[in-house]
């Protein structure tokens, strides 16, 4: 019956899940996350200097660290293997010229602000089979929300969001994605609503004829959460949302390589508990350059 019930959730949901997707998890994660709430809302230009060392940031993600954390499974964190590369990947510096990542995140009472500076060798928007809910076979960006935080393990239910954002710049219409569910459905699948989202890409900062951009952007979270979950309420200090990332990198290939952090898949049991709290400091932290 369990074998069953994971073969139809594949043909539902149209691309491959590991049986951690259907299993009932284990609450009182060990990853907790921070939120600090920003003081002066920043200019949403794809610029993050207003407001990255006020945020919650925890460092390069690539590769070689998704390796060594508890979520880490082979068949999901993975990057695309191009022709010459070495099969082996042993070299730990392919890794970061691949894929590697900064991301960012903040709240006040009326945003969610995302950000990410990101190294990447190729930027790949062009999917054969393009359709606008297939976020996840183009570069793209995803934060999957759960707002509040509940102990009922769901698959973008009540509460649930995916607040996703492809890295084309000429941002099409389903540039800024949102799956999401309520009471009665799940994945619901729509473009975020115009009104409610405003996002930037700044492409190749550096020059360097590379994939690598920035990405800014931020949500209103009172329209789109309560159509979710009306338990939601405008966010305050000590609130808890669940949360996770999903980083996808198909250059050139299929469904490709993707990076998932803070959480293992689609089913919201396994999600970081993020908490919001106040401001983070009066002044900046200082960081070292990528």
């Amino acid at each position: 019956m369990r074998t069953f019930a994971l073969w139809l959730l594949v043909l539902l949901h149209g691309h491959s899940i590991s049986a951690l997707d259907a299993a009932e998890p284990e609450y009182g994660f060990t990853h907790q996350l921070r939120l600090p709430q920003l003081v002066e809302p920043p200019v949403v230009d794809g610029d993050l200097s207003e407001w990255r060392n006020f945020a919650y940031h925890d460092g390069i993600w690539d590769l070689n660290r998704l390796q060594h954390e508890p979520w880490y499974e082979s068949d999901r964190n993975r990057l695309t293997l191009h022709v010459g590369e070495d099969s082996t990947r042993e070299d730990v510096a392919s890794y970061a010229d691949d894929l590697s990542a900064r991301y960012y995140m903040a709240w006040d009472s009326d945003y969610l602000y995302l950000g990410a500076e990101v190294s990447d060798n190729v930027n790949d928007v062009i999917d054969p089979d393009h359709s606008p809910s297939r976020w996840y076979f183009k570069d793209a960006i995803c934060w999957f929300v759960e707002a509040p935080f509940d102990e009922i393990a769901e698959e973008f239910g009540q509460g649930g969001h995916g607040f996703c954002f492809v890295i084309d710049e000429s941002k099409p219409d389903y540039g800024a994605w949102w799956r999401h569910g309520n009471e009665d459905e799940n994945y619901i699948e729509e473009p975020m609503p115009r009104s409610d989202v405003d996002y930037e890409l700044v492409m190749d900062p550096d020059g360097s004829g590379r994939g690598d951009f920035v990405l800014e952007a931020r949500v209103l979270m009172k329209n789109m959460m309560q159509e979710a979950d009306p338990s939601w309420r405008p966010a305050q200090i000590g609130d808890e949302y669940g949360l996770s990332i999903v980083h996808t990198d198909p250059d050139g290939g299929e469904y490709g390589g993707h990076y998932l952090i803070y959480g293992i898949g689609r089913n919201d049991g396994y999600w970081a508990k993020a908490t919001l709290v106040g401001p983070d400091a009066d002044t900046p932290l200082r960081r070292l350059a990528k």
